[in-house]
C-alpha cells in the first residue's frame, strides 16, 4: 500500500482530452451507449448486486452481463480522443488494444476508425481468448496471489464470439486483427509495424510487462499508451518498473479511478531517445 500511494504521487489529474468535432460524433456517442448498454440496462453478473446501477456502469465498476465491454463511459471518451487526436494530426500507426474481453473496446477503436474516415489503419484485438492465466510460484512474485483465474466462467470469451461481436456491429472487416494466445508468446513476433494507440487491459504485472517490453518500441511519437488496470497494484508496480527502466518521464494522467494514460513527446523518432522508448 505504502508503494502504491508513492506511485499515485506521480499521477497528473487534469481534465481529458477534449475529443475533436471531427466525424460523425453521434455515431460515436450512440456506440459508447449501446457497448456499455446504458440503453437496455443489463444488470452486472455479480448476484449481490441483483439491478443495473448507471453510476456505476458509467464509472466502469461493474461487470455487466451482457454489456460488450465493462469499461464505462470514461474510459471510452478517452480512446476516443486518443484515437482522434492520432488521426487528426497524423500520429502514424495503428490502434492496439491487449485484453480485450467480449471485444467492446476494440469495436469502439475501429468505430472511430471508420467515422473519421481513416481507411489506413488497422485495430488489433490481441488477447488469449481463454480468459485469465493461472497464477502460481513460477508466476511474477505479484502476480503468486492473484485469482482472476477463478473468474474465467465470466472472463474467458471465445474468439468466434468476440469476432461475432465485431459483426454485430457492421465492423468485422479487413481494418481489424485478431492474435490470439498469452502475450508472452504471441506479442514479440506480432506483425504490427507502427502504434498510434496501445491500450493495455491485462491486469496482471507479467501481462502488463510483456506488452510494454514488445509493442512499447512501435508507439510513434505524439502516440498514447493507456493503461485500463492501473489502480491494481501488480500493474501498477509493471508500469513503473517499465518507465523507470527506460527513462521515460511523460506524466501520467488519470482517466477516472482505474485508468491513466500519457503521451509519447516528440514529433520524430530521434526525440524518443537513443532506445526509441522516450
Amino acid at each position: 500500500m505504502a508503494v502504491a500511494a508513492r506511485w499515485d504521487d506521480d499521477v497528473t489529474v487534469v481534465s481529458p482530452l477534449t475529443a475533436h468535432r471531427a466525424g460523425n460524433e453521434d455515431y460515436l456517442d450512440l456506440m459508447k451507449r449501446i457497448l456499455t448498454n446504458t440503453i437496455y440496462q443489463d444488470p452486472p453478473v455479480s448476484r449481490a448486486e441483483a439491478a443495473f446501477d448507471g453510476d456505476r456502469r458509467a464509472t466502469g465498476q461493474d461487470w455487466p452481463s451482457v454489456a460488450h465491454t465493462m469499461v464505462g463511459r470514461a474510459r471510452l471518451d478517452n480512446v476516443h480522443a486518443c484515437a482522434a487526436t492520432a488521426i487528426t494530426e497524423g500520429v502514424p500507426g495503428d490502434l492496439v488494444e491487449t485484453g480485450v474481453w467480449r471485444g467492446g473496446t476494440a469495436i469502439f477503436m475501429r468505430a472511430v476508425l471508420r467515422a473519421y474516415g481513416a481507411t489506413d489503419r488497422l485495430v488489433w484485438a490481441c488477447d488469449s481468448f481463454e480468459g485469465m492465466p493461472v497464477s502460481g510460484p513460477d508466476s511474477h512474485p505479484s502476480d503468486q496471489q492473484t485469482r482472476l483465474h477463478l473468474a474465467n466462467a465470466v472472463l474467458a470469451i471465445p474468439l468466434e464470439q468476440v469476432r461475432a461481436n465485431f459483426d454485430v456491429y457492421g465492423l468485422l472487416d479487413d481494418q481489424v486483427r485478431f492474435l490470439k494466445g498469452w502475450f508472452r508468446d504471441t506479442l514479440p513476433t506480432a506483425p504490427i509495424e507502427r502504434i498510434a494507440v496501445l491500450r493495455l487491459d491485462g491486469d496482471l504485472y507479467e501481462s502488463t510487462m510483456d506488452t510494454l517490453d514488445s509493442l512499447y518500441p512501435k508507439v510513434s511519437p505524439g502516440g498514447f499508451v493507456i493503461i485500463d488496470d492501473y489502480q491494481i497494484p501488480a500493474c501498477r508496480e509493471a508500469v513503473h518498473d517499465y518507465r523507470d527502466a527506460h527513462g521515460i518521464t511523460a506524466p501520467l494522467t488519470r482517466i477516472d479511478q482505474w485508468a491513466v494514460f500519457w503521451r509519447l513527446p516528440g514529433s520524430t523518432r530521434d526525440e524518443r531517445g537513443d532506445d526509441g522508448r522516450q
